[in-house]
């Protein structure tokens, strides 16, 4: 059977957050695999109640964030033995939750910056030193992101860290250059630089259109000399790797300024606009948007036979 033979269903908007991203990358996939001549099934959702035709033959899934890249939807769709693209349960619940992937970043000797988890009702300030940074675990899209400079402003940023969740990530803070690297099958795309005109990469400059941002400048590939390339990409693959993700990924990376890698996280549904950063990547590697989420398609029916 032909890719042209497929009908896939690409779920799209979600409870979360990025909700309005996500229905963003949707629209981009679901008319670039219908150029490709599959029959595609747009089907947007709120929760876990939602329908699937039988003929579906794969689930293109590129709800970001909560539902869609925790390993909510992949166990549904496990259940139902319905074929879905990407990370599968188990790595996409690792990867989501930060507290989790920076402990098995840990235990697989992936560089990745200093952390301590505080709690809102517990009262113990972080014992990192300042500058750090303070997140919720199971956010995305730099949602509740604090970089805390001095002691006055712990206690708001944990605040609001804490409308998200109970337990708070505190991570040090490295100073460099923000950079992203995809994965896909295995192999690491040409690296992103990230230069944000004001502040740092959080939703307002990754998502200017959504309103408030001053947006951010993307090089690609980044300026960086062959050996800094290779340990980056290298740093990049074996997160990738020690968190099990399946397909393809695009890992989030600060190269501080003594010219050492860092992991800050693996996103396992990353944007899929055709200017968002995987596909600006995989572009500058030949392959065009369209190639790309046919790819995906094809490798992930491969991996999921229905």
């Amino acid at each position: 059977m032909s890719f042209s033979d497929k009908t896939i269903a690409v779920i799209m908007g979600g409870p979360g957050n990025e909700r309005e991203v996500s229905m963003a990358s949707g629209k981009g996939v679901s008319q670039s695999l219908s150029e490709k001549g599959a029959t595609v099934i747009e089907i947007c959702i709120e929760d876990r109640n939602f329908e699937l035709n039988e003929e579906v033959d794969l689930v293109f899934n590129v709800i970001h964030g909560t539902f869609g890249e925790d390993g909510s939807l992949q166990k549904i769709l496990n259940e139902r033995r319905v074929p879905y693209t990407g990370a599968g349960a188990t790595s996409s619940e690792l990867a989501f939750d930060k507290g989790l992937s920076k402990k098995c970043f840990v235990e697989n000797g992936v560089s990745t910056p200093l952390f301590e988890f505080v709690s809102k009702d517990d009262g113990v300030l972080p014992s990192l030193n300042k500058p750090f940074v303070i997140k919720p675990p199971k956010e995305g899209s730099s949602v509740g992101v604090h970089i805390i400079k001095n002691e006055e402003s712990i206690s708001e940023a944990i605040e609001d860290a804490a409308k998200y969740d109970d337990i708070i990530l505190v991570e040090e803070f490295i100073n460099g250059k923000e950079l992203t690297v995809g994965v896909l099958n295995g192999e690491a795309l040409p690296i992103v630089h990230i230069q944000p005109h004001s502040g740092f990469y959080d939703m307002k400059n990754k998502y200017p259109w959504l309103g408030g941002g001053k947006g951010s400048e993307y090089f690609c590939p980044a300026e960086l000399d062959d050996e800094t390339t290779n340990q980056v990409q290298g740093v990049a693959l074996e997160a990738h790797k020690a968190l099990g993700v399946e397909i393809y990924s695009r890992v989030d990376i600060i190269l501080s300024e003594d010219g050492n890698p860092y992991v800050l996280e693996v996103n396992t549904i990353p944007g899929m606009t055709e200017t968002s950063l995987l596909p600006k990547a995989a572009k500058a590697n030949g392959i065009e948007f369209g190639d790309l989420c046919q790819q995906i398609a094809e490798l992930s029916m491969r991996l999921r036979k229905k």
